[in-house]
């Protein structure tokens, strides 16, 4: 019938003209046709429930419950409080639903949006699941016995992807970038490194992340108002912590940490990543971020134990210069002479007494004379290097003792070419030399100050240019005269002065100076500079022509290697940085009452030098001015008042540890008198030329060899050599 319906045109479409009211009481049945409902969907829906049925029975009785509990195929991971479980009242701690970023808006790391926060303020009820009733034993730190700690399924970050999603505006995806990570999985180190991160984070120098990890199921809001780190610090926050992590295994864990950190790895590329290394911190954590660090040779930050407070200052360093942490390294010579052994034992025990909580510990080479006292060599028999206070593992054994073998005494050029010789960089970029002479000594902030220094003037990228290629060195003390050792150092006085920095308006008060003459008492050497006088020293003493006397700028008062350092820098114009009075007074200390004649320089004449030495440095002329009598007794007063601050380096810097870029300091000529850039590089230009037709062998003005290698003097050289 339907078949004949839908064939004839006019048939199928008869009731179209009957208008059907909506409220007819026809219209579902009666006057008007509708096709038949056909029986078999009715059936259909049937079966399918008798189905259903049938085997929601079968799967009853296949897992039906039994004296033994559930059947171990329903059971799925959970963990109860021990304590809580046993009164009854234990249930599973629920997990945090953080709502997803926007991504930041701009690249400036002050306008990058706090990725991975929670947004909802946790419970009463959740708080009290945190902190535990009296505030005792919460399921934060102790966590479940270890034999509870059994699963080790499959790994999944539930909110990592969230942060990480959100951070295009970082350059996360490429290696070289301005990210910085603190990573922690103890809330004891989360309190420890936190705080370090809001303090980078309020510099903008960086965008500063914070991973969490490990066992504790703290929402990051709690966490985060425990450690006062408001919206302030600029923090960028990533939830890194695996599923069922408080009854995970050790190994499963260890494994979470590694593919954790590959995973922000592969978002962030962290130029730097910090973690705590003391006993603090959870050992399957460190285990991984070392593992994970050496499989992708990552900058991995270890802050030791009670070091937080001494490292502050490295929140002042942006990513660039932290990149290096690792790869930069210092090395010790110390220059003994005969009849010091008072000054070097009290220098050893300087030495001995610092801080090393900022790297890796330096080797010493101490330089002893052919004829060495008693004292001396029962005080370094029981001298043991590292300290016994510094974290030494392997045992290892980093002094270096050096006995010259001839008795006879040393000319200036042997004697230089000696000690140029006790140290070669093994990367010239990276491994500096800091020169100490028994009267000196320094204070327990020393290394921190050189490796502050030394990251924030070569290696951090705002101020880094062509100006840290002419850095030769960096001082510890304040020059007391010229090179020629009869005048007295007139250093530059303190000046405010408003520079562009970080993109905005700084006023600074600039205490340290510039100036072309390095010293020989306490003295850090670039390692570039170190070669670079190792192949002057090795060329002039080679060069037929030898520098004739009355070109000798240096006292022989001072060692014979300077007199070479000294015009080095005249040709090259590289100069060196000194601190400020104040700052110089915190570092290290000159004891003139010790001074010695160089060993290269004893006898008569050495005698004439000790007794100039101590009239220049103590003794004012009859028609001295006000100002050098002043000059004198402060320099007398610090002489006599030895005692170091012993606090924080960031706490003595000036301006609060904000560097000032070296052309914004004044720059002395190596005579002392001050000149500008442009003047110190036409006074090296001439000085190079002059050195050239006197010690290079150069005939002609024109006459300017071609420097052949890097770190090379053979473009003042004339003379094959």
């Amino acid at each position: 019938m339907r078949t004949y319906f839908l064939s004839d045109e006019e048939l199928g479409k008869k009731d179209d003209d009957h208008k059907h009211h909506k409220h007819s009481r026809h219209a579902s049945g009666g006057g008007s046709w509708q096709p038949a409902r056909s029986p078999r969907r009715r059936l259909l829906k049937r079966a399918l429930l008798a189905g259903m049925l049938v085997g929601f029975i079968i799967f009853f009785i296949h897992n039906i419950p039994d004296m033994g509990g559930a059947h171990p195929a329903m059971r799925r991971p959970n963990w109860r409080d021990p304590k809580q479980a046993a009164a009854g009242k234990g249930k599973p701690l629920a997990g945090n639903n953080p709502s997803r970023p926007r991504p930041p808006s701009s690249q400036q790391p002050h306008q990058v949006q706090h990725v991975g926060d929670e947004q909802a303020v946790p419970s009463e009820g959740d708080r009290s699941t945190l902190a535990g009733k009296d505030g005792e034993n919460s399921p934060l730190t102790p966590g479940p016995g270890l034999e509870e700690r059994n699963y080790n399924g499959p790994l999944r970050f539930a909110k990592l992807a969230v942060s990480l999603r959100g951070i295009g505006a970082t350059k996360g995806n490429l290696p070289d970038n301005k990210n910085v990570l603190f990573a922690v999985s103890s809330l004891k180190s989360a309190a420890t490194l936190i705080p370090m991160a809001c303090e980078m984070g309020l510099e903008l120098r960086s965008y500063v992340h914070v991973a969490i990890m490990g066992r504790s199921d703290i929402h990051l809001t709690e966490l985060k108002k425990i450690n006062g780190a408001d919206e302030s610090c600029s923090l960028i926050y990533h939830d890194a912590r695996p599923d069922y992590s408080q009854i995970s295994t050790e190994s499963r864990m260890e494994t979470a940490t590694f593919r954790a950190f590959h995973h922000i790895h592969t978002y962030v590329h962290p130029q730097a990543i910090f973690i705590d290394a003391s006993s603090d911190e959870d050992p399957f954590f460190q285990r991984g971020a070392r593992q994970q660090a050496d499989a992708v040779g990552n900058t991995l930050i270890e802050v030791p134990p009670n070091a937080a407070r001494k490292l502050s200052w490295v929140s002042k360093l942006n990513s660039k210069a932290l990149r290096i942490w690792n790869k930069v390294t210092v090395d010790i010579l110390i220059q003994a002479t005969p009849g010091t052994t008072g000054g070097l034992v009290r220098l050893l025990k300087s030495l001995s007494e610092a801080d090393y909580t900022a790297g890796s510990l330096p080797h010493i080479t101490i330089e002893l004379p052919h004829d060495v006292d008693m004292p001396t060599r029962r005080y370094l028999e029981s001298f043991s290097w590292p300290p016994r206070h510094v974290h030494n593992p392997f045992d290892a054994h980093l002094l270096t003792l050096r006995h010259r073998i001839p008795s006879k005494r040393l000319d200036e050029d042997e004697a230089a070419a000696r000690f140029v010789e006790s140290f070669w960089p093994s990367n010239p970029g990276l491994n500096d030399v800091l020169l100490l002479s028994p009267q000196a000594e320094v204070s327990g902030n020393w290394y921190h100050y050189v490796k502050f220094t030394l990251l924030a003037n070569r290696f951090q990228a705002s101020i880094t240019s062509a100006w840290d290629r002419k850095l030769f060195g960096i001082s510890l003390a304040q020059p007391r005269q010229l090179l020629d050792g009869k005048t007295a150092f007139s250093m530059p006085k303190p000046q405010t002065k408003t520079i562009w920095q970080d993109g905005k308006d700084r006023d600074v008060v600039i205490e340290s100076h510039l100036w072309q003459a390095p010293t020989s008492d306490a003295i850090l050497i670039m390692g570039d500079k170190w070669v670079e006088l190792h192949d002057l020293v090795s060329r002039t003493l080679g060069a037929s022509t030898t520098p004739a006397s009355g070109t000798k700028i240096v006292s022989k008062q001072y060692p014979s290697w300077l007199e070479h350092a000294a015009r080095l820098c005249r040709a090259r114009g590289y100069w060196t940085l000194y601190p400020g009075d104040r700052m110089a007074r915190e570092l290290a200390s000159l004891h003139g009452e010790l001074a010695k004649a160089p060993e290269e320089y004893t006898g008569q004449t050495g005698r004439r030098v000790q007794n100039q030495r101590a009239q220049g440095e103590k003794l004012l002329s009859d028609d001295a001015s006000e100002t050098e009598v002043e000059e004198a007794r402060r320099r007398l007063k610090a002489e006599a008042d030895v005692g170091f601050t012993h606090t924080a380096l960031l706490s003595v810097l000036p301006n609060q540890g904000h560097v000032i870029p070296l052309p914004e300091l004044p720059l002395l000529a190596w005579d002392g008198t001050e000149t500008t850039f442009d003047g110190n590089d036409e006074a090296a230009a001439g000085y190079a030329a002059e050195f050239r037709r006197q010690v290079g062998g150069c005939k002609r003005e024109d006459d300017v060899p071609p420097a052949v290698a890097e770190y090379s003097t053979r473009d003042l050289f004339c003379e094959a050599a």
